[in-house]
């Protein structure tokens, strides 16, 4: 489930090739199970090229032959597809099927059919602002999930929540708990068009152990050119910032933390900073860190959220930066930083709401 894309892809040959994935690339595997074959299916259909759906997952109007005649025209189907996301990338055919979840049956849906990927999981469910996205094709009001701590990663028997909400009703008996902040109007850039897919939120600032964080207010709101603001991203494992914002952040935890050594050379292995050693600590304690949205929404996280222990016995800031250039969002909030966190997507009143829970 990914809220940074549109796309709802799976692979769909039996010589599937994925390069650098965590299973088998040229045979199906255990932990993709049996790979869906369009063929077996009756309601399975190559999408045309005359189909509006077509620019969808191309997000751009397609030039269809022009030369070729009526009939032909209508039997041309959608070229195929190659999607970039920012760990690799994923291509294949379109397709038309009728999805079938919990009793709900969607005819006419649009899929993803990939027949090689790099570094990609088994599949992704869009769950963007797209067209294609799942949310989108089903009309959904809202959805929301609740994501497990990491630490059950490795047990296969425990996943997170995911509430669809198809009825159109308001009656979300959590509602009242959860605060709320609204989305940022996208912005709207020429052949930028990843851009209308994000959630953006109106991050007004943040501090560490009640210190405010100052830093470049570029980066907390999209420009002209679309660069900027701040998204969710379900996709993303740890929060990405801007170089000029990640480091007045990252000084402050320096400046406050003084009871533990820093651990240079745990950093140059890692690509995580600053890590300290905590070994000797008979309890931990680190700065709290707390966003404030705007509409009033603030959260303090939990300081497994944003500090990971390393090795047993260091302890890093898991939110990261990259090149001093950014072209796109100047922070993307990741998963690891929504660990037991109920968060729902409103879609119909245009909000995010969130609530610190025990993830089940």
């Amino acid at each position: 489930m990914d809220t940074g894309s549109d796309v709802v892809w799976f692979p769909c040959t039996s010589h599937y090739l994925c390069k650098q994935c965590s299973f088998s690339s040229s045979s199906p595997s255990p932990s993709i199970q049996q790979p869906f074959i369009p063929k077996e299916s009756s309601s399975s259909k190559l999408l045309g090229c005359k189909n509006p759906k077509c620019s969808w997952i191309h997000h751009s109007n397609i030039n269809c032959d022009q030369d070729c005649s009526v009939n032909s025209c209508l039997n041309q189907t959608c070229p195929p597809y190659m999607i970039f996301y920012g760990s690799g990338t994923t291509g294949g055919i379109a397709l038309s099927e009728t999805l079938h979840l919990h009793g709900l049956s969607k005819p006419n849906f649009l899929v993803g059919c990939s027949v090689l990927s790099s570094h990609q999981p088994a599949g992704i469910a869009g769950f963007g602002r797209g067209l294609s996205s799942l949310p989108s094709q089903l009309g959904l009001g809202k959805f929301s999930y609740c994501l497990l701590s990491r630490r059950f990663d490795d047990d296969t028997k425990k996943s997170s929540s995911l509430v669809l909400d198809i009825e159109q009703l308001d009656s979300d008996k959590k509602t009242n708990a959860l605060v709320y902040t609204p989305f940022v109007k996208n912005p709207k850039v020429e052949d930028k068009s990843h851009f209308s897919v994000y959630y953006y939120l109106g991050l007004r600032r943040m501090t560490v152990g009640g210190h405010h964080v100052k830093m470049p207010y570029k980066y907390l709101s999209p420009g002209e050119d679309g660069n900027g603001g701040v998204i969710i991203d379900s996709g993303s494992t740890f929060t990405f910032m801007a170089r000029e914002a990640f480091e007045p952040l990252s000084d402050e935890f320096i400046r406050q933390i003084t009871d533990y050594k820093r651990v240079k050379e745990i950093e140059d292995v890692t690509g995580l900073r600053p890590c300290f050693n905590v070994s000797d600590a008979r309890k931990v304690s680190f700065p709290e860190l707390r966003l404030y949205f705007k509409g009033g929404a603030d959260v303090a996280l939990p300081v497994e959220n944003y500090f990971a222990v390393v090795g047993g016995e260091v302890a890093c800031l898991t939110m990261v930066t990259g090149p001093e250039r950014v072209d796109g969002p100047g922070m993307i909030l990741g998963s690891f930083q929504m660990q037991n966190f109920y968060v729902e997507y409103d879609l119909r009143n245009e909000r995010l709401g969130f609530k610190q829970e025990k993830c089940k």
